[in-house]
């Protein structure tokens, strides 16, 4: 394989497609990313069926290319035995490794890919030292980092952590955090998190009070960091990743040519990179830390126009082989025979001979024949050492040379190919291991109890009337002092889902807490089991628990229980509870999407935001959007809530979880006692997808 370390970071490409892979490969890309036609983050690529990957695996290996599957969708309990079958084609193929966000996913590749190294997707939305902590403990070795992460962060992260490292630094930007986006599914009905983003934040929103017609304060700009190679490798970034497994092959060929000029220190066209694919040019807006308007874009017309013109020359750079393995060869000729033998220098050795009758040479050839081993265009190969023997006494013509050439690179092209015997790279850690072991089937109580999480402290006192009525109390962990003695021992304090600066805060404030009568912590993030907390844990929506693999695995880890991902069905619900102690979101204004990029910018500017406004669609429906939590992130929310309380019979889980976020502290105890009734809601809601399911 290409080396590549912390000091030449690996160039990684998307290959959505058989072309946009031999592009990738041709224009000088260290490693590839791929999907399976199911389970991965892009399944409307053009992806790969099991036979299409195992020679997709192939052509990367005989190339010194590496092969990454992605298998990084959540995971639904009727898919598993499906998954099991993909992995297994996975491992026939030979991929280098495999790229998963479902922990039940992980697990199963420890079980069926063993030799196969395991990496975090973004879609676990790791973005901290203790989350690269944490996936360590799990067995990963590496972790593709949140896009939204400064330089300064990434230099943070990267000190002292003990698995490699990967960051994006090319391609598009989602609005939210990967991950941590429920738009397009409670919209469209179609998953970002199962692969199937319809990508609504392109659509436009207004900010504006009247809105504005030609608003796009949710779609951000491509960005492109290829600039700043020099100090992502000095940070120890592992691997350099561009995004695009969409896209097609002239843009991955243009950009992984251009990011194997910047990581060699020589100037690129950027100019060519904005033409190929770009929303009115790039942004490089988190990397810097500011983040601000100048972010935000949207396709144009004149951008469509300038990929079509730069399109026909960009073919060039991956018509053809690129010569990027190194190979030896030794000629030996004989009076009645020759014979080629060529060597990769991995242990790969390919023989050519032939029987033929040679006249004596008239002058010594040894130059000459060397040359014309020397010619493997068309190959993936360059000749590093040619040594020929006899050709000082016998003369063997070209059309024989050139034939002994191509039999010893097509069959050492052959060797290089073939699957690689292997052996199980490491045991499946304990969480890991725990997922895979069923355990005993549970009995749901039919009256679920009754949970309510607060955003304010201002809304905790208003319920002080139904605190009685609840099992739980759920407050975020900075609000901790706002909680009334009595009231500790059934609290349960929520961690933020994204911290990526007050880790060491978060840590100290977390450790503090020990002792002083709270029930527990909420885990939103794997970063979380890796703070100083003794625990007990629940397990928050922030985990996008989909599967009862994966909350045995959570629940391995010191959750006694864990709430539901929102696109669960009701069945989904139930098969969840069978396995774990389980809540379900039963009310809240849902959050659509958790963003560092701030869409209310591009009206008010940074300086004269008011923290909080709304966001109004094409269709008139306005989106609640609010700074949340110490690190300033924003959340855009439903415009309905969702309401659950009256079907809590169909629920199938063990409690329900009333989630309040925007409500005025008044309106707190109207829902609290409508629920607690069990009766309709008293205005506009949506059920979510809690009975029509999602793709």
């Amino acid at each position: 394989m290409r080396a590549c370390s912390a000091a030449m970071p690996e160039i990684l490409a998307p290959a959505g497609n058989q072309q946009a892979l031999e592009a990738a490969v041709r224009a000088g890309a260290d490693a590839v990313y791929l999907g399976l036609t199911d389970f991965n983050a892009r399944r409307t690529a053009g992806n790969f069926d099991a036979a299409a990957l195992q020679e997709a695996a192939a052509f990367c290996r005989a190339r010194g290319v590496k092969c990454y599957l992605t298998f990084n969708t959540e995971l639904m309990e009727g898919e598993l035995a499906r998954a099991c079958e993909a992995l297994r084609a996975a491992d026939a193929a030979g991929v280098d490794a495999v790229i998963v966000q479902d922990l039940a996913a992980a697990a199963l590749v420890r079980r069926y890919v063993p030799g196969a190294a395991l990496h975090a997707s973004t879609q676990m939305s790791v973005h901290s030292p203790a989350g690269i902590r944490q996936l360590a403990r799990l067995g990963f070795s590496r972790a593709i980092l949140a896009r939204e992460m400064s330089l300064a962060e990434l230099r943070a992260a990267a000190k002292d952590s003990p698995i490699e490292l990967e960051v994006f630094v090319h391609g598009a930007l989602c609005m939210s955090m990967s991950g941590q986006c429920y738009m397009s599914a409670f919209l469209g009905g179609r998953s970002g998190n199962r692969g199937l983003c319809a990508g609504p934040c392109r659509l436009p929103f207004s900010a504006a009070q009247p809105p504005r017609e030609g608003d796009f304060h949710l779609s951000l700009k491509d960005h492109s960091h290829l600039a700043r190679l020099p100090a992502l490798r000095e940070a120890g970034i592992a691997s350099v990743k561009i995004e695009g497994r969409l896209r097609g092959p002239e843009y991955v060929a243009a950009a992984v040519a251009a990011c194997v000029a910047a990581r060699e220190g020589l100037p690129y066209d950027e100019e060519i990179l904005r033409n190929v694919f770009s929303r009115s040019g790039f942004t490089d807006g988190y990397i810097k830390g500011v983040r601000d308007g100048t972010m935000f874009g949207v396709r144009t017309a004149q951008d469509s126009a300038a990929a079509r013109a730069a399109a026909p020359a960009l073919r060039e750079l991956y018509r053809r082989e690129r010569p990027s393995v190194p190979v030896s060869m030794c000629l030996t000729l004989k009076e009645n025979s020759a014979a080629l033998e060529a060597c990769d220098g991995q242990g790969h050795i390919a023989c050519a001979q032939v029987q033929a009758v040679h006249a004596p040479a008239q002058k010594n050839l040894t130059q000459s024949c060397a040359r014309a081993l020397e010619k493997t265009g068309g190959t993936p190969f360059f000749v590093r050492e040619a040594a020929v023997q006899g050709a000082d006494a016998w003369y063997a013509p070209a059309g024989e040379l050139g034939a002994l050439r191509r039999e010893a690179l097509e069959k050492l092209l052959a060797l290089r190919a073939a699957p690689p015997q292997r052996q199980c790279l490491a045991p499946p850690a304990p969480p890991l291991a725990a997922a895979l072991q069923p355990g005993a089937p549970r009995n749901v109580t039919p009256q679920a109890a009754l949970c309510a999480r607060f955003e304010t402290p201002q809304q905790l006192a208003c319920a002080e009337g139904e605190w009685k009525a609840l099992e739980r109390v759920l407050l975020p962990v900075q609000h901790w002092a706002s909680v009334p003695e009595p009231l500790r021992a059934k609290t349960w304090l929520e961690l933020p889902r994204a911290e990526f600066t007050g880790e060491s805060q978060l840590q100290s404030l977390a450790a503090s807490l020990s002792g002083k009568g709270f029930a527990g912590f909420v885990a939103q993030n794997l970063a979380h089991f890796a703070l100083p907390c003794a625990g007990p844990w629940m397990g928050g929506f922030g985990l996008n628990v989909t599967n009862a693999a994966a909350a045995r695995a959570y629940l391995a880890m010191g959750c006694e229980s864990v709430t539901a991902s929102p696109e669960l069905t009701a069945r989904g619900v139930h098969e969840l509870a069978a396995q774990a102690p389980t809540a379900v979101l039963a009310y809240g204004h849902m959050p659509l999407m958790l963003t560092r990029a701030c869409p209310l910018h591009n009206v008010h500017g940074c300086k004269g935001c008011p923290q909080k406004g709304t966001l109004t669609d094409r269709k008139g429906a306005k989106f609640p959007v609010r700074c949340t939590g110490p690190q300033g992130m924003r959340t855009v929310y439903n415009p309905v809530p969702l309401y659950l309380c009256d079907k809590a019979g169909q629920a199938g889980a063990d409690m329900l979880l009333l989630y309040f976020t925007i409500e005025p502290p008044q309106r707190v105890g109207q829902v609290l006692r409508l629920a607690r009734a069990g009766a309709p809601f008293d205005g506009a809601f949506t059920r979510g997808l809690f009975f029509k399911g999602v793709l």
